[in-house]
């Protein structure tokens, strides 16, 4: 069913959390409100504050729908996480905050029991990062939780189930580095059915599936229609990833900037994925396959501004292209293409300036996005979606690193895509675009050039 109204999206991301008001007709953002994903230290192990997301978003689907009105619900979210339903629908356990390093407890146990690259195109990721690994360690360390658990849901379909009261899971969730996947098969893997888990995962339903109208209560808390429809919900990278899809019929990648870098490339060359650097297989919300790659770049870029100003110009620019100043990986060593190499700078970051040092930062990002688009096979038009798409340094070296043409849209990418499942709107294109030719100065080249000489 395709909304003709507003449509308001959840979007939760691992580090905040928004909600967005998305004209159903046009895909443009109407209004968004944002706070922080906290996390609670624990008992029993450091978990997200879903009560204080759920305050917020009951709030805003109030103020929403008083002030503009709201026609449809949709949903997406970060993954690398689940939850577990106990059969009156509560958690049967707090939803584990994937960064942390419980499950290595047990790495060598579960290690033994998880499939093979070959077949989820799933690399072993360390703490929580795959949703394997977390349901593995809960199960094994928390008893009785297993007898507990009703149903497993991923992420996006947890907020779906408390809208609507029906228990879902779907392929863009479940394709995501979990171990629980088989992309080529489409269908759960084969360590699910030897460790007794599938009778406890939720019904897959489609992507853009309407699973119901919400539940009478938050229609009378809210304001809202109680016959307002629900979606299904769909993964971060892949709510970006789907306008695209739409839109294009060449070679294209998807670069979606947030907290992590997420590199996904459509019709690319053929390459062989390396699990230890990080690639992956993502499945698109059609359940096609879809080379990847990623790095933690929001993270490792506030690491290294330390609070300064992120303020750049182009004095900045020619400033640090002069200076030949350059940092290569890894900021963040536990992701991305070069897992467990220290970071190393070719001069004193002290005598740099706020501006130059976060032109140094927005150029080692471009390059480690270049690097990942090599290894998925990326041909075509770049399409940056977030926070970097209006980082000039970023955009700029990205270009000229690539050769390709590389275009920006600094709006919510991940909430356009996923109000685009509850859309009457068919074939999108990017919203406000900001191209880049496939084309740079000297300078830039030669700067790439001599950063890619400098990685060995």
């Amino acid at each position: 069913m395709a909304a003709s109204g507003n449509i308001a999206v959840i979007d939760i991301g691992k580090t905040n959390a928004k909600m967005v008001l998305v004209d159903g007709d046009d895909l443009n953002e109407i209004a968004v409100q944002s706070r922080p994903n906290t996390v609670v230290a624990g008992p029993p192990y450091p978990h997200f504050d879903v009560d204080g997301l759920w305050d917020f978003i009951e709030l805003n689907l109030a103020e929403f729908h008083a002030t503009h009105g709201v026609a449809a619900i949709s949903i997406t979210a970060h993954g690398a996480s689940g939850a577990l339903l106990d059969s009156a629908g509560g958690l049967a356990a707090p939803i584990l905050d994937y960064e942390h390093a419980g499950p290595d407890d047990l790495a060598h146990d579960y290690d033994a029991l998880r499939p093979g690259f070959a077949e989820t195109g799933s690399p072993r990721l360390p703490a929580g990062l795959n949703l394997g690994a977390q349901l593995h360690w809960q199960f094994t360390t928390m008893p009785g939780l297993f007898d507990r658990t009703r149903w497993i849901v991923t992420y996006p379909q947890y907020w779906a189930f408390r809208l609507t009261g029906i228990a879902a899971n779907e392929v863009t969730s479940l394709g995501c580095h979990t171990d629980l996947w088989d992309p080529h098969l489409a269908r759960f893997s084969s360590m699910v059915g030897a460790l007794g888990w599938r009778e406890k995962f939720a019904p897959i339903r489609r992507t853009g599936e309407i699973l119901g109208p919400i539940l009478p209560g938050i229609a009378r808390r809210t304001g809202l229609s109680a016959a307002t429809p629900v979606c299904c919900g769909i993964h971060d990278s892949n709510a970006s990833l789907l306008p695209y899809v739409l839109a294009n019929d060449e070679p294209f990648s998807v670069i979606s900037t947030g907290t992590w870098v997420i590199i996904m490339t459509v019709d690319g060359a053929e390459v062989s994925l390396d699990p230890l650097r990080d690639t992956l297989i993502n499945v698109s919300a059609s359940g096609n396959k879809v080379p990847s790659a990623r790095f933690m770049g929001g993270r490792e870029f506030e690491r290294l501004m330390q609070g300064r100003s992120q303020v750049q110009n182009a004095a900045d620019i020619t400033a640090v292209l002069g200076k030949g100043a350059m940092l290569w990986p890894s900021v963040e060593p536990s992701s991305g293409p070069f897992p467990g190499r220290p970071a190393r700078w070719n001069c004193d970051p002290a005598t740099l300036s706020d501006g130059e040092r976060a032109v140094v930062a927005s150029f080692y990002l471009a390059m480690m996005t270049r690097v990942c688009l090599q290894l998925t096979g990326s041909r075509g038009r770049l399409f940056v979606e977030g926070a970097m798409a209006s980082n000039p340094a970023y955009m700029q070296l990205l270009s000229a690193a690539t050769g390709q043409s590389v275009t920006g849209s600094a709006g919510t990418g991940t909430s356009r895509g996923a109000a685009l499942l509850a859309s009457a709107k068919s074939r999108p294109g990017p919203s406000q675009p900001e191209e880049q030719p496939g084309q740079g100065s000297a300078a830039l080249i030669a700067y790439a050039q001599e950063w890619e000489s400098g990685l060995s």
